[in-house]
């Protein structure tokens, strides 16, 4: 999806249409998904013939038809977005809720693509005990692969521990500990190729005296998932595991909100919407907040940001989400952007801007 995201964003062209709707996972729901979309395809032909040429309205239209002819809506996830212009015709299914919506512009409308990608998360699960060591590469709660060799990886060290007496508690500790560090290793090597979050499945003791012995503990994340795990399906252990890491990640999020709290207490923030367009053209904002499914259709006059109505939508100089053209213009600048759930920026509006200084 990140290189779906870096090619499409740097797009520039007449009448890039974008196609926003939610979709449905199941039968019977997603067989109404093909009638929403012809829906939207009729609203995209309305905005395109206010924009262009007839001929050109009526060749785009044929194009996004003859994309959504190949979509097979069975496999669709929450949504899906269609990208359409003279020359692009793709499709993107994402695992998040969006609001319905069709927009016509010089580029595509990339706000809930990145979305999309900061909910996307891909991490393994390393599934520990004093035997052997399983890692599952998964995205959010979906199994990518059960890595193998060489994983799964066994203690070969166990015979000699399981023989050793009860009085040789400190030997088998230690035994542990080189298998241990043995798999932390293989890890690495593992990590190094695909350097993903790595969340630990193990029972308390072994979690505990894992990472006592890993080089470098920046790679996992904080909290583990308890008990022993080696005989579940790789399936049944994700989705518990994208339980956990859910938590982490929201946690993640609120840690940004507080970052928006203390810029705020350090004047180091900007609310209103034209001032932060100008700060993103010097390179002064860090990181945008924006509460998601908040779009406000603007015009630009004068360097001026200009609310407009859903009305004005036959204006060539129309953005149909001056949003989403800010997060876009502000990763140009190496910034970045945090989504959060409605009214969570209540008293911004929905929309901020930390600044760098």
């Amino acid at each position: 999806m990140e290189t779906k995201l870096k090619e499409l964003k740097n797009v520039r062209a007449e009448n890039c249409v974008t196609i926003i709707l939610n979709t449905h996972r199941t039968l019977p729901d997603n067989e109404k998904d093909a009638i929403q979309l012809k829906n939207l395809i009729k609203e995209a032909e309305t905005k395109l013939l206010a924009v262009c040429q007839q001929k050109t309205a009526e060749k785009l239209t044929a194009k996004i038809h003859d994309l959504a002819a190949t979509i097979n809506h069975r496999h669709n996830l929450e949504s899906l977005i269609l990208f359409v212009n003279e020359n692009v015709s793709e499709f993107v299914r994402l695992p998040i809720s969006v609001e319905d919506r069709v927009v016509v512009g010089n580029r595509f409308a990339m706000r809930d693509l990145i979305r999309g990608l900061h909910n996307q998360t891909n991490y393994y699960v390393l599934v520990l005990n004093k035997d052997e060591a399983r890692l599952i590469e998964a995205s959010n709660d979906k199994v990518v692969k059960e890595c193998g060799f060489p994983f799964p990886f066994q203690n070969q060290l166990s015979q000699t521990s399981f023989k050793a007496e009860p009085s040789d508690a400190g030997r088998i500790r230690n035994l542990t500990s080189e298998f241990f560090n043995q798999v932390d290793k293989v890890v690495n090597k593992v990590h190094k190729d695909n350097p993903l979050p790595i969340l630990i499945s193990t029972d308390e003791q072994n979690y505990h005296d894992y990472v006592r012995i890993v080089d470098k503990p920046g790679n996992f994340f904080p909290e583990f998932l308890s008990r022993s795990r080696q005989t579940e399906s790789d399936h049944a252990i994700v989705a518990d595991a994208w339980e956990l890491v859910q938590n982490l990640k929201r946690k993640q999020n609120n840690d940004r909100k507080t970052d928006l709290q203390t810029a705020v207490s350090a004047n180091k923030f900007i609310s209103d919407t034209t001032e932060i367009f100008h700060a993103i053209k010097h390179g002064r904002v860090q990181t945008l907040f924006v509460e998601e499914n908040l779009f406000q259709p603007a015009v630009i006059k004068n360097d001026t940001v200009v609310y407009v109505s859903e009305d004005t939508n036959n204006s060539t100089e129309m953005i149909d989400d001056i949003y989403d053209e800010l997060i876009d213009l502000n990763m140009d600048f190496g910034g970045d952007v945090v989504f959060l759930p409605k009214e969570s920026l209540t008293k911004f509006n929905g929309f901020a801007a930390m600044t760098r200084y």
